[in-house]
């Protein structure tokens, strides 16, 4: 199967399925066209979450603020799975959670009918050659050249202290959940008791019906980070925060 996920909305997708379909028989499944407009970060973590539940496919992924500049096309082949998109981070997250052993290879391609669709003139395409000649099409190089450098992306990572730890809000979905960086291990003996989020009290509860209708807690997602909630609303308004607000999480029984 050949996935496509981008921040398109509707109808553009469409072109991109019909430029795969007149090179490929493949089965098209869309992940998502709602990503966060021109959010590498945001894309990047749900990518990581959602694609490794796939079975082996070709991932084409166009979320690209930098569509018709010199940024490069790559293709990364993550295993048995190849995942294309723009050389801005984007595809990384996922390609170490599918493999540590991931490989990186640029795209060649002419000058596309569209300085402002690359979706539909470069990376639908790739996919679409990646599908019917395999992932050994890039030991061929007549497309794809092995490339040791290219533009990572990495997640920020917590700071514990001694009365708690500090982190920040990756993503808010679209319950209003607010998820950190911070691992849930660091609530794992704490549930039933109380934290502070930001000086602000919340209880730490495993699900959001222990809690009353309207009522904050603090949780762990099943993406395995700590996350802001509300039960029967949206936590980000509720803690009053956003895709990258910075997070302190402090335990009850510190000292004041």
């Amino acid at each position: 199967m050949i996935t496509l996920s981008s921040d398109f909305g509707s109808p553009y997708p469409a072109a991109m399925k019909g430029a795969i379909l007149q090179r490929s028989d493949a089965r098209l499944v869309d992940i998502t066209h709602d990503f966060p407009r021109q959010d590498v970060t945001a894309a990047a973590f749900w990518l990581r979450e959602i694609l490794p539940y796939f079975p082996p496919a070709v991932h084409c992924v166009v979320v690209d603020p930098g569509v018709g500049t010199e940024r490069a096309a790559i293709a990364v082949r993550a295993g048995e799975h190849v995942l294309v998109g723009p050389d801005n981070g984007v595809l990384l997250p996922v390609a170490r959670r599918l493999t540590q052993d991931f490989e990186t290879f640029e795209i060649a391609y002419e000058d596309p009918g569209s300085t402002t669709f690359h979706g539909r003139d470069v990376f639908a395409p790739a996919a679409a050659t990646v599908h019917e000649a395999g992932v050994d099409s890039f030991e061929s190089g007549e497309r794809f050249e092995r490339v040791p450098e290219y533009v990572d992306l990495q997640f920020p990572e917590p700071s514990e202290r001694e009365d708690g730890v500090t982190g920040e809000v990756l993503i808010v979905d679209g319950f209003g959940n607010a998820i950190t960086n911070i691992p849930g291990e660091y609530l794992a003996e704490r549930f039933g008791s109380d934290v502070t989020v930001n000086g602000a009290w919340a209880p730490v509860r495993r699900t959001y019906a222990a809690v009353e209708d309207g009522s904050r807690l603090v949780t762990v997602g099943s993406h395995g980070n700590v996350e802001l909630a509300v039960n029967q609303g949206r936590g980000d308004e509720r803690f009053s925060v956003k895709s990258g607000s910075r997070i302190r999480l402090r335990w009850a029984d510190s000292n004041q």
